[in-house]
């Protein structure tokens, strides 16, 4: 018996030293882990940050683009009611300027007319409003009701038209 107790206090011994020496390296894990878990908070915190301020500097240059915009719209609100009060001669030729004036402003934004008469009709780009017989091959179209607009290359409004049938028989 005295044996087995002997035996048990020498393996509790070195467990005991096996214990104390695992200590300083389980301190390091302990420390390094800490170290690791820190940085990544960190790191998340900056990141959502930087998404915060992307997110309102984007808002920012989309405010900005599009008062930039409404002030080259306000010149064709000007010249319109000075048209208003103009004399039956000079309103059309007025007109006439704020149109051109009108059109140049889309232009720079990159916004154009689409093209379409005599053109075969285009689903993506066409919207039909009437199927009508005519001398023009069918399928092509041969009036405008509403003209469309591209931005860049995205329709942002399909020109409304008038397509042709064919010939009647």
């Amino acid at each position: 018996m005295k044996e087995n107790t002997s035996e048990s206090n020498e393996k509790q011994q070195d467990l005991g030293k096996v214990a104390d020496a695992a200590s300083p390296a389980l301190e390091e894990l302990q420390k390094a882990y800490d170290d690791l878990n820190s940085r990544h908070l960190r790191l998340a915190a900056d990141f959502d940050n930087y998404r915060k301020r992307m997110a309102r500097e984007l808002d920012a240059r989309t405010t900005f683009a599009i008062e930039e915009f409404a002030v080259e719209l306000l010149d064709v609100v000007d010249n319109f009611e000075r048209a208003e009060r103009a004399e039956d001669a000079g309103l059309r030729e007025g007109m006439e300027q704020i149109r051109k004036l009108f059109a140049a402003i889309l232009e720079r934004h990159g916004i154009r007319p689409i093209e379409c008469r005599n053109l075969p009709f285009d689903p993506e780009r066409h919207e039909a409003v009437a199927y009508v017989p005519s001398e023009a091959e069918e399928g092509t179209v041969i009036d405008e009701a509403i003209r469309g607009y591209c931005m860049q290359d995205k329709v942002i409004r399909c020109a409304k038209v008038v397509v042709s049938r064919g010939k009647e028989e």
